[in-house]
């Protein structure tokens, strides 16, 4: 009997009331990824995680799971946060690719060919909304966390809260995650020595819905969460066996 089969890349994506978005998201990411395994001549995986929505999304996500067999869906009990909806994704991603976005349609899946040929050189590859269609609060917060990361972590990537990235199987292995810990990718990474770079995306308006985060669940959470960053930084395990 052959066994099925891997996807070469998986795309986990968290929902949290996007009822509206879902249905343009998939098929523009279908579409997308269709075209790159045209290619590759191997299969893709859409991974949803449904993280306690209460706007219909979930039903939904459901009938798009039913429609189209590269879709699959996970359903929380109820609302945990982005770091565990990444988790979650991750642990049950089947790719050696793992490509990570919001499910708001502020990111443009016409993107993701532009960061997968980086991941033939780095493990991790990051999105960068150079021009970004936020309010200005949101622009002054990301600005002050990046200088504040930068200070702390060493960590010079310009944009850690986009979103869009792509993961090599193995840094994931890799990487312990916590509350909070998905503003802070590309310093877990660092810190265990996996090769980081970034790439400029489009950012677009949101078309539907409201955004989950505002300067107080943003900013100073982000803040907060610096201290135990540098502190795992300081206790992370770096050795090497040697050859006989």
């Amino acid at each position: 009997m052959t066994e099925p089969t891997r996807p070469w890349v998986s795309v986990v994506v968290p929902i949290k009331d996007e009822r509206d978005n879902l249905p343009p998201l998939t098929e523009q990411l279908l579409k997308v990824l269709a075209e790159q395994d045209a290619s590759r001549r191997a299969s893709f995986e859409i991974l949803y995680v449904d993280d306690g929505s209460t706007d219909g999304s979930a039903a939904l996500l459901d009938t798009l799971a039913t429609q189209h067999p590269e879709v699959a869906v996970l359903h929380f009990d109820r609302n945990y946060g982005q770091t565990s909806a990444f988790d979650a994704g991750f642990r049950h991603a089947a790719g050696e690719l793992i490509v990570t976005m919001d499910g708001d349609l502020q990111f443009d899946p016409a993107d993701i060919p532009k960061l997968l040929p980086l991941a033939a050189r780095y493990d991790l590859v990051c999105g960068w909304r150079k021009d970004r269609h936020d309010s200005l609060i949101r622009k002054l917060s990301s600005r002050i966390a990046f200088l504040a990361r930068s200070v702390v972590t060493g960590d010079r990537i310009h944009d850690t809260g986009c979103s869009l990235k792509v993961f090599r199987r193995r840094v994931l292995e890799r990487m312990p995650l916590f509350e909070g810990m998905h503003r802070f990718f590309p310093a877990l990474a660092h810190m265990h020595g996996f090769t980081v770079t970034e790439v400029p995306v489009r950012h677009l308006p949101r078309a539907h819905g409201r955004s989950k985060y505002g300067i107080g669940n943003r900013l100073f959470k982000s803040l907060y969460d610096l201290l135990a960053v540098r502190w795992m930084q300081s206790r992370c395990l770096r050795y090497k066996i040697r050859d006989e």
